[in-house]
């Protein structure tokens, strides 16, 4: 059973979703939209699928199953829920909202038209980190006692653009934190308590965000993100049996395991590696291809929503951030 993709808005992410789409079997990209007609016939031409010169004709398209959503943060909901009341399945670029009640609200409209609703957190779905979690939780690594994630990279754009303009959202914290976050969520539960700094653009943005975490069974964490500056992307872990390296967290292709229990240093597990975690699936694309086949899979099985990344964990990040968003003093026009 194909599954048929529809990509509303035409930027840099819908692009790079295009392409990693092409790479999934049984996943067909059948129409695109834009605001603007020859943005979305310049799209179609090279990705594929019908173009549409506006939203509304998108979600209109009989042959549209599934919808995702490629718009700023601030356009997300009303996006949604024109996906919905359409009667289409959605899979909404991270982070769902700007806040935890927008979300709570398209989680709701998502019920109301009973529609399958996923926020594109590929973290959550890539396989390497879906073996660390599990080995994780099994215990035979130990017991987590500290975790580190930081995601960071140099913004260069107008004041007009996206990442920089307070009125869609911008926000080292919902475009890069988010990321961290939800790693931390999933090694170690949801958090207990937040304490975060913030360094705010004279627009009042958050262009850095460091935060000091607690969570269940008295594990600490320190995540960090930034707009201005070229972190490692690297996440480790400490436990009372070794240490967990991860090279690039929200997109890992290796990740070790270092024992100390027998004081060798060299005793050493590889968790993931670039050619396959587990046999028989590959890594695909550039991180949203697992995701694309997480959404496949749903609706084959009829679900409304991922286990891998379920509506009470996008809402538990979303409420972390608002949290954070009130400790740094950042707000949105909105």
């Amino acid at each position: 059973m194909t599954t048929r993709w529809g990509i509303l808005a035409t930027g840099r992410i819908a692009h790079t979703f295009a392409r990693d789409l092409a790479l999934v079997p049984g996943a067909e990209l059948v129409a695109v939209g834009s605001r603007r007609p020859e943005s979305a016939r310049a799209f179609a031409a090279e990705h594929g699928g019908t173009a549409y010169g506006s939203y509304e004709e998108l979600v209109a398209d009989p042959a549209v199953e599934v919808v995702y959503i490629a718009t700023p943060h601030a356009l997300h909901l009303d996006n949604a829920r024109l996906c919905l009341e359409a009667g289409k399945h959605v899979l909404c670029e991270k982070p769902l909202t700007l806040t935890v009640a927008e979300a709570e609200e398209m989680v709701r409209l998502a019920g109301v038209h009973d529609r399958f609703l996923m926020e594109a957190m590929w973290t959550a779905c890539h396989p390497a980190v879906i073996a660390l979690r599990e080995r994780l939780a099994s215990g035979e690594l130990g017991t987590p006692r500290q975790l580190h994630a930081e995601l960071g990279f140099r913004v260069d754009a107008p004041p007009a653009d996206r990442m920089l303009d307070p009125g869609l959202g911008a926000s080292a914290l919902l475009d890069m934190g988010v990321y961290p976050l939800t790693f931390a969520h999933l090694m170690l539960g949801e958090a207990l308590s937040l304490a975060a700094t913030a360094e705010l653009s004279d627009r009042g943005i958050d262009l850095d965000v460091a935060i000091a975490g607690r969570y269940p069974g008295g594990a600490l964490a320190t995540l960090s993100a930034s707009m201005t500056s070229w972190s490692s992307r690297r996440a480790g872990i400490a436990t009372d049996l070794g240490r967990i390296d991860v090279d690039d967290f929200h997109h890992p292709s290796r990740i070790v395991f270092t024992s100390y229990t027998t004081g060798d240093t060299n005793d050493t597990v590889v968790i993931g590696d670039p050619e396959a975690i587990e046999p028989g699936q590959p890594l695909l694309g550039r991180g949203y291809a697992h995701e694309i086949v997480e959404v496949g899979r749903c609706l084959k099985a009829g679900l409304r929503e991922s286990p891998l990344v379920p509506h009470a964990q996008t809402l538990a990040i979303m409420r972390q951030m608002d949290e954070v968003r009130a400790q740094v003093g950042v707000s949105f026009p909105a």
